[in-house]
């Protein structure tokens, strides 16, 4: 195993920098996704790790060595690195047995451990049983997995993912989340995921790097990531917030529609504007003006929508300003009624500008 390590990477096409400045560090055996909607740069990031392209500015290093650079790439053959694509690029005339040990027949390795290597992968990914079929016999998920273990065997210090489950369906792709994270548990191989999915960053990463036209905009456990944006865009793309504007009291303070709300996250200047992320279902929403009058702001409930489990509501508060409420299913606002909304302190996330 080793680190991956990218300093100042720019890519360009054109004008374009389609990877601007990106500087990130990938702990050797953790698994970092790299979210983001398209065009934001995370699929040519892992291209350029993977050497299929080649930076203008800005340097890869794996472990100690330099494999990057805008005067010398090393080719992806010599990076000890497998990737793994959305197409899964399975040899329709092998076998899945024979598809998993290609990579060792073509470093020549003996026939006995190709064998033991076999027999060891196949347990880990379950694929014992299928190991006869050919990947036209096989489910959507089973031919990941066999892409998986023709990944894992050669044993790489870099395992690159680019949208492995877009090709599943909705339930197969639940599944295979949590397949991916077990066998990463298993063999810890340095791993970078490419996803738009914040469910499957959600699930499988140690670190998720959320990505805006070519830069990460915001790195972080995916608690951190969830529960304190930092920026609109983070809040916006990470769980749908709802991102709402005032002005600063002072730096953890600002006006709301004439009322002062508390929050926390990023200090505030004082008179200037200031931007605030509140998640739908952490607004509590009540029909009788609460005794509580911190942080509490009356709104008319514009749209509600029954949704089994839950209730969906819009809002809107004197200014105009409009908010996605999410409030269990017992108790039913119509619209066009006055609601008194209530945002906790501890949940209003002043953002950067």
């Amino acid at each position: 195993m080793a680190s991956v390590e990218l300093r100042k990477l720019t890519k360009r096409y054109g004008p374009l920098a389609v990877v601007d400045d990106v500087s990130l560090t990938i702990e050797h055996g953790s698994l970092v996704c790299l979210l983001g909607p398209s065009g934001c740069g995370k699929t040519t990031t892992l291209r350029l790790i993977a050497g299929f392209v080649e930076p203008n500015e800005g340097e890869i290093r794996v472990g100690d060595r330099v494999v990057s650079t805008p005067q010398r790439s090393l080719p992806p053959e010599r990076r000890n690195m497998s990737m793994i694509f959305q197409s899964y690029a399975l040899w329709p005339h092998m076998t899945v047995a024979e598809n998993i040990v290609y990579g060792l027949k073509l470093r020549k390795l003996d026939g006995d451990t190709i064998r033991k290597k076999l027999d060891s992968i196949l347990a880990t990914t379950k694929l014992a049983p299928l190991a006869s079929r050919y990947p036209g016999e096989l489910s959507g998920g089973q031919q990941q997995r066999v892409a998986l273990a023709r990944a894992l065997i050669v044993e790489p210090e870099t395992l690159l993912l680019d949208e492995p489950l877009s090709n599943l369906d909705a339930n197969l792709r639940e599944e295979m989340r949590f397949e991916i994270r077990r066998l990463h548990d298993e063999y810890r191989y340095t791993t970078v995921y490419v996803t738009h999915d914040q469910s499957e960053a959600m699930t499988t990463s140690d670190v998720i790097c959320v990505m805006n036209a070519g830069k990460i905009e915001q790195a972080g456990t995916p608690e951190e990531i969830y529960d304190r944006p930092r920026s609109e865009f983070v809040a916006r793309f990470i769980g749908m917030s709802n991102v709402f504007k005032g002005k600063a009291l002072d730096a953890t303070n600002m006006s709301l529609a004439g009322t002062p709300l508390r929050v926390t996250g990023e200090p505030m200047k004082s008179g200037g504007d200031a931007a605030i992320s509140i998640r739908q279902h952490q607004i509590q929403l009540s029909a009788k003006e609460p005794a509580v009058k911190d942080n509490v702001v009356a709104a008319k409930v514009t749209r509600q929508v029954f949704l089994g489990n839950s209730r969906d509501y819009m809002v809107e508060i004197a200014d105009g300003t409009q908010l996605r409420v999410v409030t269990p299913a017992g108790e039913s606002v119509a619209p066009g009624s006055t609601v008194w909304l209530h945002l906790p302190p501890e949940r209003c996330r002043a953002l950067a500008g």
